[in-house]
């Protein structure tokens, strides 16, 4: 089995260690604009040998684990190049607008669009981790547009990696995913930036920062080449999503003028429903 990952990072680096640990006999190629990550990935034996996109004919799987907007350029080009039997997935955060592109493709039977909901905030070579995947969702989209052997050659394989798969359509994906992913990285950004600033004048805030500021602040420390990219083609699903965090934000700082206390335990107490939700969910996996 020969599987081409065009992009060498977490995510495609992570799934490259994992089939090789489910077949030995799998043959891994990287492919990547950054030389570096290359040898870097040859060194930690992540991937077998490199390529370049042209060469991808005689590929069982082509991965697609770039930023979002290159993989809007390349995925049309990669599916000019396979062969009628290679199955092409994208795991990008964004799924709306790499459904468009490819919709009118004459190869789109050949093209699984997903997206693991596995990660950390780590990126490079040196972030791919075993078992990444395991017990994770992985959310596909408009599976329906990919050619059935094609599908459970796609769905074996996520399986294997100990995925569970959840069908959604791309604007769905997008306006959720805005929530509980895109937001929260806004979240950590700005808290991070507000907190740097002020550090300017006080030079003590950091020795004062706790497990509860590191925590929230962890995606911060996230890739910024791949997330305004994301940003950029999500925009109204994020600006929707910010407009109703940013009223919630304006609401508390307003009772805290009012120095209503007793709203603001009340506001509080009715989100510790989140425990219970987040909870329910670790269960049902």
């Amino acid at each position: 089995m020969k599987i081409y990952i065009v992009g060498i990072g977490l995510i495609g680096g992570s799934m490259a260690l994992d089939i090789q640990a489910l077949d030995s006999d799998a043959v891994i190629i990287g492919i990547d604009s950054n030389e570096k990550h290359l040898q870097q990935a040859l060194d930690l034996g992540i991937v077998h040998q490199t390529a370049a996109l042209s060469e991808i004919e005689a590929a069982d799987f082509v991965i697609v684990s770039v930023p979002v907007d290159v993989a809007l350029e390349i995925i049309p080009k990669i599916l000019d190049t396979i062969a009628d039997e290679t199955l092409v997935f994208e795991v990008g955060s964004t799924k709306n607008p790499i459904c468009k592109i490819v919709n009118n493709h004459s190869k789109r039977s050949n093209f699984l669009a997903t997206h693991p909901i596995a990660g950390t905030e780590f990126s490079g070579p040196n972030a791919a981790v075993r078992n990444l995947f395991l017990d994770k969702t992985n959310i596909i989209c408009e599976v329906e547009k990919t050619s059935f052997k094609l599908q459970e050659k796609g769905l074996k394989l996520f399986k294997d990696l100990g995925m569970r798969i959840r069908y959604m359509e791309p604007k769905s994906h997008d306006k959720h995913i805005a929530y509980v992913s895109h937001l929260s990285h806004i979240s950590a950004f700005m808290l991070g930036k507000t907190v740097i600033e002020k550090e300017k004048d006080e030079k003590d805030i950091f020795d004062m920062a706790g497990s509860g500021f590191e925590s929230t602040v962890r995606l911060a420390k996230s890739s910024p080449a791949m997330w305004t990219p994301i940003f950029k083609q999500n925009k109204e699903q994020v600006i929707e999503s910010l407009n109703e965090y940013i009223a919630n934000l304006s609401r508390f700082k307003n009772l805290l003028e009012l120095e209503d206390y007793e709203q603001i335990f009340n506001e509080m107490q009715s989100t510790n429903r989140v425990k219970e939700i987040l909870n329910g969910k670790l269960i049902q996996q």
